[in-house]
C-alpha cells in the first residue's frame, strides 16, 4: 500500500447536511445551542460532584468522568461541523480528517468502558451491598477510571494507523458530516480489506464486548432486585440505576446499528441521520438523564450554589 503522504488526494470536503444557504444559519445557531448546552450542562455536573462532599460516591465519580469524556467527543465533533456549516469551507486535510476520526472513536470508546464500569458499580451497590464500599475503594475507582480511559484512547490507534496507509485518488466528498471510517474507507484508491478487518475486529470487540458485560450485570441486578420484598423497595432501589439503564439502551442502540455490520460498504440511507441521533442528539440528554434529574444531584446543586452566593 501507498503511504498516505503519497496520495494524490490531500483534502477532503465534508459534505454535511445541505448546500441551502438560508438553511446554513439555522443548523449552525442549532449546532451552537447543542454544543453550549451539552458542554455547560456537563461541567456543571462535574464541578458540583467535586464541590458537595455529600456526592464524593464512586456513582458520582464515575459520572464526572463520564461528563468529561461527553465533552471531549461533542469537542472533538461538532465545532469543526459549525465551523464548516457558518463560513461554507468544508475542506478538511487528510491528516486532520484521520486525527479526527482517532479522536471521535477514541472517546467513543472510552464511553464504552465506561458504562461497563458504571454497570459493574451498579452491579456491586445492589447485589454485594454490605462489601460495596470495601470492594469499591477510591484507589479501586481511580484504576477502573484509568482502564476505561486507557482503554479507549489505545483501541482506535491500529485502525487510524492502517487508514493513513491508504492511497486516496478521488472523489474527494465525504457524504458525512464528520470523518466516520466507512465514508472515508469508500474513498480509498487501494484495497481496504485489512482496514476493514480490523476496524471491525474494533468496534466488534469493544462495542459487542462492553454491550454484553452490561447486559449481564444488569440481569443479576434485576434478579436481586425482584428478591426485595417491598415494592418501594424494589422501586427505590431499581431507581438508582434506571438513568445508567437508559443512556446505555439509546447508546448502544445506535452504536450497534452503525458499526457492528457486515462490512465496511454496507450503508444505509438513513446513516447520516442516525449519526446525529447518537453523536449530537445523546450526548445532549445525556446530562439531564444522568444527573439533573438526579433527587441528589439537584440537591446538591442547590447547596453548591447557597454557599457560593454566601461568600460573594
Amino acid at each position: 500500500m501507498k503511504q498516505g503522504n503519497d496520495s494524490t488526494v490531500t483534502e477532503f470536503i465534508l459534505v454535511g447536511f445541505t448546500d441551502i444557504p438560508q438553511l446554513q444559519i439555522v443548523l449552525f445557531i442549532l449546532f451552537l445551542g447543542i454544543f453550549i448546552f451539552t458542554v455547560s450542562a456537563n461541567v456543571i455536573i462535574i464541578s458540583t460532584v467535586r464541590a458537595e462532599p455529600s456526592l464524593h460516591k464512586p456513582m458520582y465519580f464515575f459520572i464526572s468522568n463520564f461528563s468529561f469524556m461527553e465533552m471531549c467527543y461533542t469537542t472533538a465533533l461538532i465545532p469543526k461541523m459549525m465551523a464548516g456549516v457558518l463560513t461554507g469551507n468544508k475542506f478538511i486535510s487528510v491528516q486532520s480528517c484521520i486525527i479526527q476520526f482517532y479522536c471521535i472513536f477514541a472517546f467513543g470508546a472510552a464511553i464504552n468502558f465506561l458504562l461497563a464500569v458504571m454497570s459493574y458499580d451498579r452491579y456491586l451497590a445492589i447485589c454485594h451491598p454490605f462489601h460495596y464500599m470495601t470492594i469499591m475503594s477510591n484507589a479501586v475507582c481511580g484504576y477502573l477510571a484509568s482502564f476505561a480511559w486507557t482503554a479507549g484512547l489505545f483501541a482506535p490507534v491500529m485502525p487510524a494507523i492502517w487508514i493513513s496507509t491508504l492511497y486516496f485518488c478521488g472523489p474527494q466528498k465525504i457524504d458525512h458530516f464528520f470523518c466516520d471510517f466507512a465514508p472515508v474507507v469508500n474513498l480509498s484508491c487501494t484495497d481496504t480489506s485489512i482496514v476493514e478487518i480490523t476496524f471491525f475486529i474494533f468496534s466488534w470487540t469493544i462495542i459487542l464486548g462492553c454491550f454484553f458485560f452490561t447486559m449481564i450485570s444488569y440481569v443479576h441486578i434485576i434478579s436481586a432486585v425482584l428478591q426485595i420484598q417491598s415494592p418501594f423497595g424494589r422501586q427505590k432501589t431499581f431507581s438508582t440505576c434506571t438513568s445508567h439503564l437508559t443512556v446505555v439502551s439509546i447508546y448502544y442502540g445506535t452504536a450497534i446499528f452503525m458499526y457492528v455490520r457486515p462490512t465496511a460498504r454496507t450503508t444505509f440511507h438513513w446513516d447520516k441521520l442516525v449519526s446525529i441521533f447518537y453523536s449530537m442528539v445523546t450526548p445532549l440528554f445525556n446530562p439531564i438523564i444522568y444527573s439533573l434529574r438526579n433527587q441528589e444531584v439537584k440537591k446538591a446543586l442547590r447547596k453548591v450554589i447557597s454557599r457560593h452566593h454566601k461568600q460573594t
